[in-house]
């Protein structure tokens, strides 16, 4: 669309909690699933990183084969989806908890409503300006 920091992290934000989404639906569908392992996504780290990023240092690469440490952007930010493997619920081997999935959809859910109102409130300054208000 165009830009803008803010709208950035919005888009970056909604995008990783719909995996989010994706992946306790998936658990819970899969409670009663023998030997199902369940899924866990996370970003806010690497969203952290991205808005913090002013307060470290960043070193110059000289060598191809050295470390990047450039500055992250928005668009590298990357939800990742792992399978919590070590850990028992039940003895069929399924580790789901469906008490903690629903708690973590009403987290996740809670998350994307306040984005989305953040969203809105943007839009409605975007209209004010290009109205010329």
């Amino acid at each position: 669309m165009f830009s803008d920091y803010t709208w950035n992290v919005i888009e970056k934000e909604s995008e990783c909690l719909a995996q989010r989404f994706q992946a306790v639906t998936k658990n819970i569908a899969n409670a009663n699933t023998p030997g199902y392992s369940r899924h866990n996504v996370s970003f806010e780290d690497q969203m952290r990183e991205v808005m913090e990023q002013d307060n470290h240092l960043h070193m110059t690469v000289t060598n191809q084969s050295h470390i990047p440490s450039h500055p992250l952007k928005i668009r590298d930010v990357h939800a990742a989806d792992t399978r919590i493997m070590d850990e028992q619920y039940r003895l069929d081997l399924n580790n789901v908890d469906p008490e903690r999935e629903m708690a973590v959809l009403a987290e996740t859910r809670m998350m994307y409503s306040a984005f989305m109102r953040v969203a809105a409130s943007k839009l409605t300054a975007l209209r004010s300006v290009i109205a010329g208000r």
